[in-house]
């Protein structure tokens, strides 16, 4: 398991999507209050970037901006059609003040926790 450092928690908006490229792997982060959530950045059903959708701060959800598909950002599963395969979730956590994603060290592996 490796981790990578993404960015400082005040960097990030709260419950705006904002986009980030790990080599391999893109990810979707989401700050909902004190709570970060990261998940992959592509639509299971459109292959479109998630980053670009509207947060449901309430649902923790993300849209996917082309179809509407929403995402549960703590598991990763659509809860709305026309997706119905989940997209990877990441471990993220906040260390003195600085946001930290938990990464399986197989090439897009994730785990299926939500973040703290």
């Amino acid at each position: 398991m490796s981790t990578v450092r993404l960015c400082a928690l005040d960097e990030l908006a709260d419950g705006e999507a904002r986009r980030f490229d790990l080599g391999d792997r893109v990810l979707a982060v989401v700050r909902l209050g004190d709570d970060v959530h990261a998940i992959g950045d592509r639509c299971s059903h459109a292959d479109v970037s998630l980053s670009g959708g509207e947060v449901d701060p309430d649902d923790c959800t993300l849209e996917c901006p082309k179809h509407g598909s929403a995402f549960d950002l703590r598991t990763g599963e659509p809860r709305s059609l026309p997706a119905v395969r989940p997209v990877p979730v990441y471990d993220v956590v906040v260390e003195a003040g600085d946001v930290v994603v938990r990464l399986d060290d197989a090439a897009g592996a994730a785990t299926t926790e939500g973040a703290p």
